[in-house]
């Protein structure tokens, strides 16, 4: 190794380390990090452990419920981003319903494990279809929006990858829950569930990280879109100091 090669590969290094640092961030603000999985395990938590105790839908189904609006509302007074409490709310209220209508608690979980198997089948469905589900939600936070389907091969390689681990994973969750739900009680039902809320989720980030890490970094278009922009007002601004008119002066002096 010469002294000209470890600055070139110390350069390297940076990069990489770099690309998995926005990598990491970039999920992290996907996916809602720590903050989002509590707010996603609580409200579940609270309606099996209250029906484990006494038995009582309502009492649990409500709990449930209120401490869902309660993290939104606590979103709201911090002014943080409420995507993810809202999402929660929703899938609470749906189980809310369906358990109030149908008066079996294990209802309650019905909503969330058949939105469960729907997102599996979308990620799956998507990537067969060459738009794998997981680059039509990183890509507006990695800025590159649909760049990587015609312009980064190996970006879009990566997602795929990511989308089968993500719908694969999802289907294995629901080959689980869903012989639970037929022959399980409540209580067995609604434990395992959360039991199964992070894990599964975990690894399928995980993996997405370690597609991602390892794929070409994504092309920023609102840079270019910008850059171009600043081309277009360069060249205006060169073409008019040419012929003498300030720019945009041809336009006017045309009307």
């Amino acid at each position: 190794m010469t002294s000209l090669d470890k600055p070139t590969q110390d350069t390297e290094q940076t990069g990489s380390d770099d690309a998995r640092a926005v990598t990491e961030a970039a999920l992290f603000e996907a996916f809602g990090g720590v903050r989002g999985m509590v707010e996603t395990v609580v409200p579940g938590l609270l309606f099996v452990t209250i029906f484990t105790i006494d038995k009582n839908l309502h009492l649990a189904a409500i709990a449930a419920l209120v401490v869902s609006l309660v993290l939104v509302a606590v979103r709201l007074v911090r002014k943080d981003t409420v995507k993810h409490a809202f999402s929660g709310v929703f899938g609470v209220a749906f189980g809310v319903v369906f358990a109030m209508f149908t008066g079996n608690a294990k209802d309650f979980y019905l909503p969330g494990m058949l939105y469960t198997l729907g997102l599996a089948l979308a990620y799956i469905i998507t990537t067969l279809a060459g738009v794998p589900l997981i680059g039509l939600i990183l890509g507006p936070v990695f800025k590159e929006n649909l760049s990587w389907r015609t312009r980064n091969p190996g970006r879009k390689k990566a997602y795929a990858k990511a989308s089968w681990a993500w719908g694969l994973i999802l289907l294995a969750k629901c080959a689980i829950l869903f012989p639970l739900y037929w022959w399980a009680d409540t209580t067995q039902l609604g434990w395992v569930l959360v039991a199964l809320k992070i894990p599964p989720f975990l690894l399928a980030v995980w993996l997405t990280w370690v597609f991602l890490a390892k794929a070409p970094a994504p092309i920023d278009v609102f840079a270019e879109m910008e850059a171009e922009e600043k081309a277009e007002t360069e060249r205006k601004a060169a073409l008019a100091a040419e012929t003498g008119e300030p720019t945009g002066g041809r336009h006017r002096r045309d009307a």
